[in-house]
């Protein structure tokens, strides 16, 4: 085997496929370029054929912080569990691929990419997939492509579209659409987009499906140079599940009996009635057809309801829970659902219902990302919850499963685009959705609930948001577009396409397609008809809740926002952090300080006023003729240092401290006392003297000489006596001073 690289561009941008060095004991392996951004995907099938009646594949992401020049954090340095982008690169993967094997494949396939090099300019995560697919092409796997994918996104200044733009090209676009396919389909999309129009994305992803084909005949292109290299392919053989006949005859006698079944609008119920149906049709097989076609039997099961499911819809125009194909499910919105929280909100569509919770707090209460992208936090998270009794099972309740992760990541694209901005709301902002009933477009229902927590908490929404989950039915040569979809059409249907946006456009999007006859023109009456549903769940949602509340939770902490010198940075903060810490304890709220001069002090009740006026006080700068109402700190014998405020003293000189001659500050003031004083001068080092403004008369039996010692009694400055020349002569000499004289002055180490 011998290496072999290609090297091409396509829209702008380089590329690189290789194989043959690297991994070789794996089934297929492939490096994959963008720039330097370098990505190892590779894939194994297993030998043996699994006893499972479903596809066993697994798609795992290698996050390697060395592929960043990054040293992981923690104690152990090494790489953990996977970041939330891992595992939403994994799923970008898996969807595209899953649906591209035959039907009855067995065994295991599992699909590893590892990250060797981020240049910090070109994502690595939409190259993945055209690096699995070569992967599964070299090795002889028997799958349906070449398959690629790619993110689109848009110059919001000359309106272009740019195939896999930089993180730079991203940060100047309006739209983030990932999608994924052949040449001939789209069988993955996901986006984000700042209210982008249904006409304009339509537009975008037919773009992108043109992209696609390039980057798959760029593959077949690679293929002919390997072939023509180390020879001719050799397709592997997997036996497949072949239907048996006789199974499939037997158990699709019970056609009438499963299309009556299914005809009940509640969940629950239908489950039961389907399960019991199905236990019926398994107790006519014997123990030993049991046996022989363990398999099989489930498989005709799962195929005899989806066909019942499917029939109903295209033959009746009538769904399973007897709505028409555009009709949304009864709708239970309420704002306001829970006490103390800082917002909340109750949405419920059908049996699917979603409490969404929001949480407050500062700016550096954000989540920090350690991962080989160049972001380093984000300010809204969004995370979602699907506990098992929402389906009325039990089970596990732990770390999120990569569904929910995928799900929460959704609605956080949904709700990103309208949120205010730091300066205008400066507050990290955590919403957390918990599904409390799910039968289909749980995360759409999240999307709503949280929309209404953030409307509730007094979040300042651009515009308020909504979505809905639309499915596709193809069978016997009719398409059906169906609105609001349950579950069940959601797992025997052929599309799952979630849309979420405002009045004004989409904000997100999430489609996974397993029918290869759709078009262009089904998704446009897709999008159009989401558009229809999402205004009318938006006039319900606004019915609930007008709009966002005109200020935040009285529980919730009130962050301000002031602007410090820079040079003036250092003292707000203090020694070792004393200053800052102490204005924290002391009037208990948060202070945020960023290397601009920008101060967000948050808390609740009175303590935000109280430590913006002590940070203000730290960064005034006095001007001379101001007037302070200052308390003396310090008594020298030339006068008295009166804090002004915060930690600026100034020098009140004994003769200013009465009228008439004083000997003594101690006569007129002690420390503690309060002082009305006005700055008179403050010289170049920033010194200040003060004058005395409510002066009292000088003690009595002291001279009145005007003010100080206008006379020469002998005395110096505060009244001390002066010494002579010769006394200053016979002063004792400290170790270390210059004796004068020619002498050498002795160290202190010198014996």
């Amino acid at each position: 085997m011998e290496k072999v690289t290609k090297t091409f561009e396509l829209y702008g941008k380089t590329y690189t496929l290789e194989a043959g060095e690297l991994a070789k004991q794996a089934t297929g392996a492939v490096l994959v370029k963008q720039g330097d951004t370098t990505m190892l995907m590779t894939v194994v099938v297993s030998k043996e054929r699994k006893n499972y009646d479903f596809f066993p594949l697994t798609v795992d992401f290698n996050e390697k912080l060395y592929s960043a020049g990054r040293i992981p954090g923690g104690y152990l340095k090494r790489e953990g569990r996977p970041t939330e982008k891992a595992t939403l690169t994994a799923r970008m993967i898996d969807r595209p691929i899953r649906p591209s094997f035959p039907d009855g494949f067995r065994n295991e396939v599992q699909i590893v990419a590892t990250s060797l090099v981020t240049d910090q300019k070109n994502p690595f995560d939409v190259i993945c997939t055209m690096g699995a697919s070569l992967a599964l092409t070299l090795g002889g796997v028997p799958f349906e492509g070449p398959l690629a994918c790619v993110r689109i996104g848009r110059n919001t200044e000359t309106g272009e579209f740019i195939v896999n733009p930089t993180y730079e090209e991203r940060e100047s676009s309006d739209l983030d659409l990932e999608l994924a396919g052949t040449r001939d389909f789209i069988s993955m999309v996901e986006a984000g987009a700042d209210e982008v129009t249904e006409e304009d994305m339509l537009a975008a992803m037919q773009f992108g499906q043109e992209a696609i084909g390039a980057f798959c005949d760029a593959q077949l292109e690679f293929v002919a140079e390997w072939e023509r290299v180390n020879g001719a392919i050799e397709p592997k053989e997997y036996i497949l599940d072949e239907p048996v006949p006789e199974v499939e005859e037997r158990i699709f006698a019970h056609y009438d009996e499963m299309y009556a079944a299914l005809s009940d609008s509640d969940k629950l119920s239908r489950i039961a009635h389907v399960e019991e149906l199905k236990d019926r049709i398994r107790a006519e097989f014997t123990e030993d057809e049991q046996l022989a076609w363990e398999r099989e039997i489930p498989v005709n099961l799962k195929k005899l309801e989806k066909k019942a499911m499917r029939s109903m819809v295209v033959e009746t125009g009538e769904r399973v829970d007897g709505r028409a194909a555009d009709e949304i499910r009864p709708l239970m919105i309420k704002g306001d659902y829970l006490p103390l929280v800082h917002g909340s909100g109750l949405f419920q569509r059908g049996q699917t219902q979603v409490l969404s919770v929001l949480t407050l707090g500062m700016l550096n209460e954000g989540q920090r990302l350690d991962t080989i992208e160049p972001v380093d936090s984000k300010r809204y998270m969004h995370q979602y919850n699907f506990p098992p009794f929402c389906t009325g099972e039990t089970g596990r309740i732990g770390a999120p499963k990569r569904r929910e992760i995928g799900h929460g990541n959704l609605a956080e694209r949904a709700l990103l685009p309208v949120l205010p901005d730091e300066k205008e709301f400066p507050y990290a902002i955590r919403v957390v959705s918990e599904v409390m009933e799910s039968n289909g477009s749980s995360s759409m229902a999240s999307t709503c609930a949280s929309c209404l927590a953030l409307m509730d908490g007094g979040v300042p929404l651009k515009r308020p948001v909504s979505g809905i989950a639309m499915g596709l039915i193809q069978e016997e040569g009719k398409t059906v577009v169906l609105s609001d979809i349950q579950g069940i059409e959601d797992f025997l249907g052929d599309m799952d396409f979630k849309v979420t946006g405002t009045e004004r456009g989409i904000t997100a999007l999430q489609m996974d397609n397993k029918a290869t006859g759709l078009t262009f023109e089904i998704l446009k009456t897709a999008l159009e008809q989401a558009k229809q549903g999402r205004a009318f769940i938006l006039s319900k949602m606004l019915e609930a809740v007008p709009g966002p509340a005109e200020e935040t939770r009285p529980t919730a902490p009130r962050i301000s926002t002031i602007e410090v010198p820079v040079d003036k940075i250092r003292e707000v903060i203090g020694k070792g952090g004393e200053t800052i810490r102490g204005i924290q304890d002391e009037t208990g709220a948060s202070v945020d300080i960023h290397e601009d001069g920008t101060v967000y002090v948050g808390g609740v009740g009175t303590s935000v006023e109280e430590a913006i006026e002590r940070i203000n006080l730290i960064v005034k700068e006095p001007e001379v003729g101001e007037v302070y109402d200052g308390r003396v700190v310090t008594i020298q014998p030339f006068g008295a240092f009166v804090r002004l405020f915060g930690n600026k003293d100034g020098l009140l000189h004994i003769s200013r401290v009465a009228t008439g001659r004083v000997e003594r500050v101690e006569d007129v003031l002690n420390v503690g006392d309060e002082v009305k004083v006005k700055i008179i001068e403050i010289d170049e080092k920033g010194k200040i003297s003060l004058d005395r403004l409510d002066k009292p008369e000088a003690p009595a039996g002291a001279s009145h000489g005007g003010h100080g010692a206008s006379h020469d009694d002998g005395r110096g400055f505060g009244g001390r006596p002066r010494r002579d020349s010769k006394d200053r002569e016979r002063r004792t000499r400290r170790p270390g001073d210059n004796g004068g004289n020619g002498r050498v002055p002795r160290r202190h180490h010198e014996a």
